[in-house]
């Protein structure tokens, strides 16, 4: 409890560019919680280089990341948004929490597995243990909820064991962190392969709309998103590409599935796709404009960095104080 709201942590890695999936899934979301809760939002770039990272390139999407979140209505007067590498308390934290997780635990752990094995000339140590890191990243806040997808419950759960471990052993030291329960973001899939989610770090450039793609560019991947052969606009599992056009649209106009299936109804998929395409847009248009703004801005940006990373220090520094004390740390002399 922070200022008599109870606190919420997310964050995203500074990796890639974000897709319309993460912006309709995850960031249009978070933009409504802050009137509820006290929102901690990290740009996670320390988790970034558990993949080898051009640095000049992390430091560009690092910025550019930080600055989508304010472009997409995260006030930073309201939130805490700041850089994960601005606040040595997530690394110091994760060490102590390393020593309180086991091997078998982490060995559990699906995405460890999945990453290993795309990057299977790159499996460091990093890799293995982010998960700790993750933790680290949400107890600090004390958070009381923390927004997960299914793919992230599984660490969620990893970092509510260790919380409960070492409050067992020394008393109430961490907030036992929840999963959050809300409004549910859209679920955006891939525009090749509707089956899977849409992701930044799709191999094939038409399967993903990326959040400052041109008009003519989003109309063109539209036009080769993948249907089917049955010529008919239904919202069923059986037709993948046409139920994830309509949530696409569904999620840009707020409109519901059944009023989508009626719009289009007697329609060919070439005029799903372009109108499909218009609604998102119309939605990105806005965005894409504030983006350039405060890009233009840049002694408003460094002020938010240099703020909002004092007051993130501050808060964790607290937490990170109490687990040093009750690891046996000695006080440092002020």
């Amino acid at each position: 409890m922070l200022d008599g709201k109870k606190v919420l942590f997310s964050g995203m890695q500074a990796t890639g560019d974000l897709t319309l999936g993460n912006y309709l899934g995850a960031l249009k979301n978070w933009v409504t919680l802050s009137d509820e809760y006290q929102c901690f939002y990290g740009v996670v770039d320390m988790h970034s280089i558990t993949v080898r990272q051009e640095p000049a390139e992390l430091r560009k999407h690092a910025r550019s990341l930080l600055i989508l979140y304010i472009a997409a209505g995260l006030d930073p007067e309201k939130n805490c948004i700041y850089y994960q590498s601005h606040v040595s308390a997530h690394a110091e934290l994760a060490w102590i929490l390393n020593c309180y997780t086991y091997m078998g635990e982490l060995n559990r752990m699906t995405q460890f597995k999945d990453k290993a094995s795309k990057h299977a000339n790159n499996i460091n140590a990093g890799l293995f243990t982010y998960p700790v890191l993750m933790a680290a990243d949400i107890l600090l806040y004390q958070s009381d909820v923390v927004p997960v997808g299914i793919d992230q419950m599984q660490h969620l759960e990893l970092t509510r064991d260790i919380a409960q471990r070492f409050n067992a052993l020394y008393g109430d030291v961490f907030t036992v962190p929840e999963p959050y329960i809300g409004k549910v973001g859209a679920k955006i899939n891939s525009l090749q392969e509707p089956e899977k989610k849409m992701s930044k770090s799709d191999e094939n450039p038409n399967a993903s709309i990326y959040l400052m793609d041109d008009p003519d560019t989003i109309a063109r991947k539209f036009k080769r998103a993948v249907t089917d052969s049955e010529a008919c606009i239904c919202y069923r599992d059986e037709q993948p590409g046409v139920k994830n056009l309509i949530n696409i649209y569904c999620a840009c106009t707020e409109k519901t599935p059944d009023e989508a299936v009626a719009e289009f109804s007697g329609k060919g998929y070439g005029e799903l796709k372009s109108g499909v395409s218009e609604a998102v847009i119309s939605v990105l248009k806005p965005l894409q404009e504030e983006v350039k703004r405060l890009s233009a801005d840049k002694a408003y940006i460094d002020k938010v960095i240099k703020e909002n990373a004092e007051k993130a220090n501050y808060y964790a520094t607290k937490t990170l104080r109490k687990a040093q004390k009750k690891v046996g740390f000695p006080e440092k002399i002020r």
